[in-house]
């Protein structure tokens, strides 16, 4: 298992919006992937309902996970993606 600490940086948080973003780019991934807030559960990366339950927050700080074969690449993403700042 490959994992990534990331800080969220959308202004507003991981909201409806870049939630959707994030779970339609992690569903593409090909292997399941998963986010996990603190040291609260991991959820299904996929998941709107599962991320937006997170309650993730600008300056949050997530850990992504998954056994993809191109684990980095994966994961390399959607760390982009929650670096971004989707508010702006």
């Amino acid at each position: 298992m490959v994992e990534r600490t990331v800080q969220i940086g959308s202004t507003h948080g991981l909201h409806a919006r870049p939630a959707k973003l994030f779970t339609k780019a992690a569903a593409a991934a090909g292997a399941p992937v998963t986010l996990q807030k603190g040291d609260g559960k991991p959820v299904n990366a996929a998941s709107i309902l599962g991320v937006i339950s997170l309650g993730i927050n600008h300056g949050d700080s997530v850990t992504l996970a998954t056994d993809a074969d191109n684990a980095e690449t994966v994961l390399d993403g959607l760390a982009e993606l929650l670096l971004t700042d989707h508010d702006a």
